[in-house]
Protein backbone atom coordinates (compact mmCIF):
# COMPACT_ATOMS: atom_id res chain seq x y z
CA UNK A 1 0.00 0.00 0.00
CA UNK A 2 1.38 3.37 -0.98
CA UNK A 3 0.28 6.12 1.40
CA UNK A 4 2.03 9.47 1.43
CA UNK A 5 3.65 10.41 4.74
CA UNK A 6 1.26 13.28 5.50
CA UNK A 7 -1.84 11.11 5.07
CA UNK A 8 -0.25 8.28 7.05
CA UNK A 9 0.55 10.65 9.93
CA UNK A 10 -2.97 12.10 9.89
CA UNK A 11 -4.58 8.66 10.06
CA UNK A 12 -2.15 7.48 12.73
CA UNK A 13 -2.88 10.52 14.86
CA UNK A 14 -6.62 10.13 14.39
CA UNK A 15 -6.75 6.46 15.51
CA UNK A 16 -4.06 6.68 18.20
CA UNK A 17 -5.03 5.48 21.64
CA UNK A 18 -2.77 5.94 24.67
CA UNK A 19 -4.78 3.45 26.73
CA UNK A 20 -4.46 0.67 24.17
CA UNK A 21 -1.69 -1.94 24.42
CA UNK A 22 -1.29 -1.79 20.62
CA UNK A 23 -1.35 2.00 20.44
CA UNK A 24 -4.59 2.47 18.52
CA UNK A 25 -8.16 3.07 19.62
CA UNK A 26 -10.17 0.16 18.19
CA UNK A 27 -13.47 2.08 18.23
CA UNK A 28 -12.02 5.06 16.34
CA UNK A 29 -10.35 2.69 13.89
CA UNK A 30 -13.56 0.79 13.16
CA UNK A 31 -15.59 3.98 12.83
CA UNK A 32 -13.05 5.33 10.33
CA UNK A 33 -13.09 2.09 8.32
CA UNK A 34 -16.90 1.99 8.25
CA UNK A 35 -17.05 5.66 7.25
CA UNK A 36 -14.63 5.13 4.36
CA UNK A 37 -16.54 2.03 3.23
CA UNK A 38 -19.74 4.07 3.25
CA UNK A 39 -18.09 6.70 1.07
CA UNK A 40 -16.93 3.99 -1.36
CA UNK A 41 -20.44 2.52 -1.45
CA UNK A 42 -21.95 5.91 -2.31
CA UNK A 43 -19.39 6.44 -5.06
CA UNK A 44 -20.13 3.01 -6.54
CA UNK A 45 -23.87 3.66 -6.44
CA UNK A 46 -23.37 6.97 -8.25
CA UNK A 47 -21.19 5.29 -10.87
CA UNK A 48 -23.74 2.52 -11.37
CA UNK A 49 -26.55 5.04 -11.70
CA UNK A 50 -24.51 7.04 -14.22
CA UNK A 51 -23.70 3.89 -16.19
CA UNK A 52 -27.35 2.80 -16.28
CA UNK A 53 -28.53 6.24 -17.43
CA UNK A 54 -25.96 6.21 -20.21
CA UNK A 55 -27.07 2.80 -21.47
CA UNK A 56 -30.80 3.52 -21.68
Amino acid sequence: MDIDEKTYAQIAEMIHGDDSPVGIDAKKTHIYILYKLSQIEKQLEAMEKQQKSGMG
